[in-house]
């Protein structure tokens, strides 16, 4: 990942120039969480970040031609260190924790900063949380620790209480689909390779972004992964499904299989996503394009019709966190259905 990247995402220049103003009062905080729905380029901020921090240059930094800065780019710079979730795990082990721990406690090859990335932190289990605490509490000099976690993390105040907080938000949906616009095509959007729902993928027009987005939460970068994957055919597919479960015209289990066999995990995502923004239209809010946040309201509010799809919402959420597990997917999809049945008849 080039951390010249960050450069081209316009929603991150606020925290950029935030950081780069940080740097030059020599106040550049030692631990950074990073709190950022996917697609937002929380991954690049935080390689631009390290830059800013091991860039030897005496000018504008990062530079992106001194020796740190084209070791960084290899991906072989000795005082950068990233963790993150290992092939097949569901959790940061605490192994991995402590070896960061050790790596940051030498002292600098290069003479300058040392910077440690943790990517998916609400990952880290309770050994590793504990085994880093130490270190937010007591940080080695010139050392940056940088958290990456989703809003709705569920890390330790212990740990969350000690790090700076940047919070990145999905630009305007105007911004999102002026910059969708310049870097489809580049990007390769039309060579996607379909949903499986009876056509391939097909790159937006200009200003046809809507759907892709509104999956996306508003983050630009995971739209155009979307709209690679045929967002557009999905979305018609999505709502004949739900039409068809509410009016009870379709076999629960042929609906579950066909799911089941073409991206499973992207209608989970477009079925919390369309949950989310019922609730809001239902309670008479303006829709939300954040479908993995839980839509605060008072309890006098929650009739039966918005209890049922709060119910349904829970219901997708728990077969998201089953469905890394090895769960038979074809039986918990039908029984999510059989669920979503209910709620929608309702």
């Amino acid at each position: 990942m080039d951390f010249l990247s960050a450069d081209s995402l316009p929603w991150l220049h606020g925290a950029q120039a935030r950081l780069r103003a940080a740097l030059a009062a020599q106040r550049l905080p030692h631990s950074l969480l990073l709190l950022s729905n996917p697609g937002l380029g929380a991954g690049q901020l935080a390689n631009w970040i390290a830059a800013l921090a091991l860039c030897e240059s005496r000018g504008d930094r990062p530079c992106g031609v001194c020796a740190s800065c084209q070791l960084l780019r290899a991906d072989s710079h000795p005082d950068s260190h990233w963790v993150r979730l290992e092939d097949d795990a569901q959790q940061i082990k605490v192994d991995q924790v402590r070896g960061l721990i050790e790596s940051l406690g030498l002292k600098s090859y290069r003479g300058g900063y040392k910077v440690g990335v943790i990517e998916g932190a609400e990952s880290l289990n309770a050994n590793g949380a504990n085994a880093f605490l130490k270190t937010l509490e007591e940080p080695t000099a010139d050392t940056v620790l940088i958290m990456i976690a989703r809003p709705s993390h569920r890390l330790p105040p212990t740990i969350a209480s000690r790090c700076l907080r940047l919070t990145l938000r999905a630009p305007d949906a105007a911004v999102a689909a002026a910059w969708l616009d310049e870097h489809a095509a580049a990007a390769g959007t039309s060579t996607g390779t379909g949903t499986g729902t009876g056509t391939g993928a097909q790159q937006p027009s200009a200003g046809s972004w809507n759907a892709a987005l509104t999956l996306a939460g508003g983050a630009p970068l995971l739209a155009m992964e979307f709209a690679a994957l045929g967002i557009s055919e999905l979305d018609a597919d999505m709502n004949e499904s739900l039409r068809q479960l509410a009016g009870g015209s379709v076999d629960v289990s042929l609906l579950a299989e066909r799911w089941n066999r073409t991206d499973p995990a992207l209608r989970i995502t477009w079925l919390e996503n369309w949950i989310t923004r019922s609730v809001h239209a239902r309670l008479g809010g303006a829709s939300s394009s954040q479908s993995a946040e839980p839509v605060g309201l008072p309890a006098a509010l929650l009739k039966a019709k918005i209890r049922a799809l709060f119910e349904l919402l829970d219901a997708a959420r728990e077969f998201r966190r089953l469905a890394s597990t090895g769960v038979n997917q074809q039986l918990a999809l039908e029984a999510l259905l059989l669920g979503g049945r209910t709620a929608l008849a309702n």
